[in-house]
């Protein structure tokens, strides 16, 4: 249950920079999407917090952030038109080994 706690935190660690993103416009800030960022902070710590009860430290964190970044990755380039480089999916590959193999190692 600790590492479904630590991916569904890793998800709303998606929710934020999506948020912050769509809550700045030309004409302001978008109020919505600027809550919705914070709820998405706040239930992304809990659940990280949640998750650090039986994870070591370092390795919840380390995945937490592996997680919101693949994920940030993906909705870049799905949502935002963001480029999709074969590099860049290397690198993010990299992260995926990283987040893997601190599960089997944990």
């Amino acid at each position: 249950m600790d590492w479904v706690a630590l991916l569904v935190a890793g998800v709303f660690e998606w929710g934020w920079p999506v948020g912050v993103k769509l809550g700045q416009t030309e004409r302001g800030m978008h109020w919505g999407w600027i809550g919705f960022a914070i709820v998405c902070m706040v239930a992304s710590g809990a659940l990280l917090l949640y998750a650090q009860l039986s994870i070591p430290m370092g390795t919840a964190y380390a995945a937490w952030t592996g997680i919101g970044a693949v994920g940030t990755f993906a909705l870049g380039i799905v949502v935002f038109k963001e480029p999709a480089r074969l590099a860049r999916f290397f690198c993010i590959g990299l992260i995926v080994a990283g987040i893997l193999g601190l599960k089997l190692v944990t």
